[in-house]
């Protein structure tokens, strides 16, 4: 568990000190937030606020996640080592962080709140999270377990649900498929819910550090360990891996928090907040915990779910309204409360969202155990 601790401090310790850095250097050269016309008045004031504060937590994983691995090799440790699964997970979130980069950079240099067009942004995710999708049925261990699976899971691998019940190659457009609709979730989910101080912050912390408890219950259990449970053992390549993953990124984004808290200093940006999705849907899919991503990223769910009930509704009634103002923060907005309150109030609901992930995450392993 050295390894662990290791991780998030670096992490931690990368992005707190790294942040104010890259504030003076976004300062320096005028990059600074466009806000939305139709937006609340109180936002009005974060009009050039530098942004792409994500490219600075993005940096502080995948230096924290090697450096560790690097320490725990040279202590001679016990250690996964760099594997597989850890590699993926870094992808699809560098991948997504660069779409989000080249957005928030048209952002900045066409100087309005729109970047890319959303096709362009659908092609970016779709290359990635493609290339994502195949990469992750490849690379067996030693037990013939790839990162990634053609059953679609729950709490793990549901046994019914084969995406290749008409055929292997079938099987894997439909995983394509299925892999890109999660993430293409996520990363939009990520990104609604980006809209005051720290909000997508507090709630990411929570829901990685519900994948870091995942991944290292799944290590104990593992089909083939020592306290592994017959019938309740899971068949994940790589978990204790991607939980040091899941710590280094609670430990980015406490440093980052420091900073993006209300009155902001930095915002994370698109480049953060679709690295953020993308992490999320790498956990899920190599994590076998795809279904159970909707009750542990709820709070990401439940704002997405406002924007697409707002938009369906405005349509379909001519023009009328459910919320104030989608997405869901916005509404309570203005209702009159208080921006930090709105925040705090998200956290706790984000948090009781991954603790009733984790519950019946749990409550799985009891039935079978």
């Amino acid at each position: 568990m050295l390894a662990l601790v290791l991780g998030g401090v670096f992490a931690l310790v990368l992005s707190f000190a790294g942040t104010p850095l890259f504030i003076k250097l976004l300062v320096k050269r005028g990059y600074g937030q466009f806000v939305r016309e139709d937006g609340p008045e109180s936002h009005k004031s974060k009009r050039g606020t530098p942004t792409m504060g994500g490219l600075v937590f993005v940096l502080a994983v995948v230096l924290a996640y090697f450096l560790t691995h690097l320490v725990m090799g040279l202590t001679r440790e016990s250690s996964p080592g760099v594997t597989a699964s850890g590699l993926l997970a870094l992808f699809l979130m560098c991948g997504m962080a660069l779409i989000g980069f080249l957005d928030d950079y048209a952002k900045i240099s066409k100087e309005r709140s729109l970047g890319l067009t959303p096709w362009q942004k659908i092609v970016g995710q779709a290359v990635i999270g493609t290339t994502f999708a195949l990469l992750a049925l490849n690379f067996p261990d030693a037990h013939g377990r790839t990162p990634a699976s053609l059953f679609i899971s729950g709490a793990r691998d549901i046994e019914w649900l084969n995406l290749a019940f008409l055929g292997p190659a079938i099987g894997v457009v439909l995983f394509v498929i299925w892999a890109n609709v999660i993430t293409t979730a996520t990363t939009n989910g990520v990104n609604l819910t980006d809209g005051l101080d720290g909000l997508a912050t507090g709630i990411s912390i929570a829901v990685f550090s519900a994948y870091g408890l995942i991944g290292i219950w799944q290590n104990s259990q593992a089909c083939g360990a020592v306290r592994g449970v017959e019938g309740a053992c899971y068949e994940v390549r790589d978990p204790l891996d991607l939980a040091l993953l899941a710590i280094i990124l609670v430990g980015a984004l406490i440093g980052f928090l420091w900073w993006n808290t209300k009155p902001a200093k930095i915002f994370m940006g698109d480049t953060g907040s679709l690295a953020l999705g993308g992490a999320v849907a790498a956990f899920a899919i190599l994590g076998r915990t795809e279904l159970l991503l909707i009750i542990i990223a709820g709070m990401f769910v439940l704002i997405s779910l406002s924007v697409i009930i707002q938009v369906g509704y405005f349509k379909l009634s001519g023009g009328k309204r459910v919320f104030l103002m989608a997405p869901l923060q916005h509404h309570f907005e203005l209702k009159g409360w208080e921006e930090t309150t709105v925040v705090v109030r998200f956290w706790i609901l984000g948090g009781l969202f991954v603790v009733a992930g984790l519950c019946l995450f749990y409550l799985d392993w009891l039935v079978r155990a």
